[in-house]
């Protein structure tokens, strides 16, 4: 039995019967004198359990109320459903978020229950430093959101409340005033985007945080979309970039990768299979073929598009000019950029 099920069964015992003696726990929990004591010092002293020891009834019990009273001090035991190991894994996860977690929002909530988990564990300070710092997060071109946008959003979404915000798009190259209605906030590649209805295109988008400029909630009640509705016409195509008209893509990698791109999933409806030369197919829907390329090109050789022709056709146009960056001459200017 794992220390924190121990500790929820003796307040239990000692709830359902009143006064349970030494032995009968001891019984109860299969475990040598020593530890029960343990178990007992650190639930009053650690957890504030009210429990004492009534030398009239020779066993323990729940402190009376003040006053008079023969009723027990109600308690309750915080999150001790969770087991040793899961605690290990709640720990674990704090430092995944404070991978995601730029500014601390998230961290900065979490950080009370983050104590009283180190808490049940009976770890020290340094203990629990030390039990994180054994997991390690590695954000690899990480975008970077303000905090105030995340909590702002994440607040907005919440409330069912619309935003008026200045955003930058980068693909066109302008910033533009709108107001939206938030529907799901999606952390994707290390950085956050924002799902939200847009009242100025009357319909659903998809928005970087770290490309909003300024941003306020409305007392506007934020138009509703439901989660399947959301799902549907944003996650149909292939990464990041959102639309319901997907077209399909088959790639061919070889024998060599299928080693390991057949563990990976690019696409929740992908579609795989071995061939008898140890090739390695895979289908996939997307919508604009821009982080697909990059993603083809990450495997250079090992990878080939059969279709479609237009697809193929980016892949080649990328290969050429990045053929010519790196042709004859390449390098030979001063500022380093290729020739």
């Amino acid at each position: 039995m794992e220390r924190a099920e121990r500790f929820y069964r003796i307040e239990t015992l000692i709830k359902s019967r009143g006064c349970v003696d030494f032995t009968t726990l001891l019984g109860e929990l299969e475990v040598s004198p020593a530890t029960l004591k343990r178990d007992l010092q650190y639930l009053r002293d650690r957890m504030n359990a009210p429990i004492v020891w009534d030398a009239f009834e020779r066993g323990y019990k729940l402190q009376p109320q003040a006053g008079g009273s023969r009723a027990p001090v109600q308690h309750e035991l915080p999150g001790v459903w969770f087991s040793e190991r899961e605690i290990h894994a709640l720990l674990t996860m704090h430092q995944l978020i404070q991978g995601l977690d730029d500014g601390g929002v998230l961290s900065r909530h979490l950080q009370p229950l983050l104590e009283r988990l180190q808490g049940m564990l009976g770890s020290s300070e340094k203990e629990a430093t030390l039990l994180m710092r054994r997991v390690r997060v590695f954000s690899v071109g990480r975008r970077p959101v303000p905090s105030k946008w995340f909590e702002l959003f994440g607040d907005a979404l919440v409330r069912r409340r619309q935003v008026h915000m200045r955003y930058q798009s980068r693909g066109r190259r302008a910033v533009s005033e709108r107001d939206v209605s938030p529907q799901r906030l999606v952390h994707y590649r290390n950085t956050w985007y924002l799902d939200a209805w847009c009242h100025a295109r009357g319909r659903l988008l998809r928005f970087a945080l770290d490309a909003v400029e300024r941003a306020a909630v409305l007392e506007t009640r934020a138009r509703d979309v439901s989660v399947k509705v959301v799902e549907a016409e944003l996650d149909a195509g292939y990464g990041i970039f959102a639309g319901a008209q997907a077209q399909w893509a088959h790639l061919l990698f070889s024998a060599e990768a299928a080693a390991w791109v057949c563990r990976e999933q690019w696409h929740p409806r992908q579609k795989t299979r071995f061939l008898d030369d140890g090739r390695f197919e895979m289908r996939l829907p997307y919508v604009s073929e821009t982080e697909l390329v990059m993603d083809v090109l990450r495997h250079g050789a090992h990878c080939a598009v059969v279709a479609p022709q237009a697809l193929l056709q980016a892949v080649r146009g990328q290969l050429a000019a990045a053929l010519q960056a790196y042709g004859p001459g390449a390098g030979s200017r001063t500022d380093g950029a290729p020739a």
